[in-house]
């Protein structure tokens, strides 16, 4: 668990130091200064991470697998969709991709929101339980994937289709040329 674990918290700390911080803040920054912002990255992710951990402890209405099975349902239905179309599909658009990542991940926090305990407390939730098809709130990335694909593809077709080089690219991507020694 602990491999794993902090695996993920470096993950996450230089995904947001560089795709956050480096890419849309400070293009411009030293490396000296892009590590010490990882670092407190770092830092503050872990500081999250336990007191999740310790919140869920406290009040016991989850556990381990919720939270793993929660993980990966938000990243099925907010990354998903977009990966296989954004490399199958050339027509995909970025707006596409947003804004179905966005609508994919919704749906399933919505139906966590609204159907788990633990989830119902932090966000207040007070109306009846409302199980959809009988699927139980681990299981809610079922409905966000469905969801972020249809988004994706009505989006992409209501916006100007990406420029030729993107649809070569993606072409490369799905079938590299191979070259023979």
């Amino acid at each position: 668990a602990l491999s794993t674990a902090d695996g993920l918290l470096l993950t996450i700390a230089n995904a947001l130091s560089h795709d956050l911080y480096y890419k849309m803040i400070d293009p411009n920054a030293p490396t000296s200064r892009r590590v010490m912002i990882s670092k407190i990255l770092l830092l503050v992710v872990a500081l999250a991470a336990a007191y999740t951990a310790y919140s869920v402890y406290v009040t016991k209405q989850a556990d381990i697998l919720f939270l793993v099975s929660a993980a990966f349902s938000f990243a099925a239905a907010g990354f998903f969709p977009a990966l296989v179309l954004g490399i199958f599909w050339k027509r995909a658009t970025s707006w596409g991709a947003v804004v179905g990542m966005i609508a994919g991940f919704g749906v399933t926090l919505y139906y966590m929101a609204s159907n788990h305990a633990w989830m119902r407390t932090i966000f207040g939730v007070d109306k009846p339980v409302d199980l959809w098809f009988g699927i139980l709130p681990i299981s809610a990335g079922l409905f966000g994937v469905p969801v972020g694909f249809a988004v994706i593809i009505l989006v992409s077709l209501f916006t100007p289709a990406p420029k030729q080089e993107i649809q070569e690219l993606i072409e490369h991507v799905r079938y590299p040329n191979l070259k023979k020694a």
